[in-house]
């Protein structure tokens, strides 16, 4: 009978510690999740105003070669820019730390991403950008966002390659296996930064159990030696 009460009373500690390690994981994952949310808040902030800047100093040459000019992508950056920038803010504000805030926030980065490689007339120094994004998307640790990034982005190049190629190549006619080329180095870096993302997690839910096991060991050695501490007590005023 007392060897059952002493399993039951292990099972039980042990359930205590994993419930404890559970929440230590969730909370520090909550805590990656909204600070990250901010971090993006600013960035999009940041890469408005920088997108707008772009427009009216490099994108009237970008376009128009030698002639500058104010012209459509200033609107462009001014208007789908804060377009972009708007509903991941409020997101990373209102609800930080939700699932839905974290694939907003990934597929508005890819959006600037986007823009960004359009108001610099197709540049390829541009589309370091998304390498660039899809490493920040990667600090949420979460590698469902990553497809959510991967997913956007694949679909702008195939479909701006597809009705305006100039605005994503930088030429009117790319070769019909541009898309195929890019969309393989993407695949490339977000393969080995979901890899980063699932180890990352992985550690993290080591650590947690690591920490509650020895909070566990603590709490169990104190209760101990407090009892031993009442033992003797009483054993003197005996």
């Amino acid at each position: 009978m007392s060897a059952s009460k002493g399993s039951d009373l292990t099972l039980a500690a042990a359930d205590v510690i994993v419930e404890r390690a559970e929440k230590r994981y969730q909370s520090h994952r909550r805590e990656i999740y909204v600070t990250t949310d901010r971090t993006f808040a600013g960035l999009m902030i940041g890469q408005w105003l920088f997108g707008v800047l772009l427009a009216l100093l490099v994108s009237p040459y970008a376009w128009q070669g030698k002639v500058r000019t104010v012209n459509m992508h200033v609107w462009a950056a001014l208007f789908l820019g804060g377009l972009i920038t708007a509903l991941p803010v409020t997101l990373a504000v209102l609800r930080p730390g939700t699932a839905l805030t974290r694939h907003v926030i990934a597929a508005a980065q890819m959006l600037w991403s986007a823009l960004l490689i359009h108001l610099c007339g197709g540049r390829i120094e541009t589309h370091f950008h998304v390498f660039g994004s899809l490493a920040f998307i990667a600090f949420y640790r979460d590698w469902k966002v990553l497809l959510t990034a991967t997913v956007v982005v694949a679909s702008d190049h195939l479909l701006r390659g597809i009705f305006w190629p100039e605005s994503v190549y930088g030429i009117a006619n790319p070769e019909w296996w541009r898309f195929l080329e890019h969309a393989a180095w993407v695949v490339f870096s977000v393969s080995f930064l979901l890899l980063s993302c699932l180890r990352s997690t992985r550690d993290m839910r080591v650590m947690a159990e690591r920490s509650a096991e020895i909070e566990a060991l603590a709490e169990n050695q104190w209760r101990n030696s407090s009892v031993l501490e009442r033992s003797r007590a009483e054993a003197a005023n005996g």
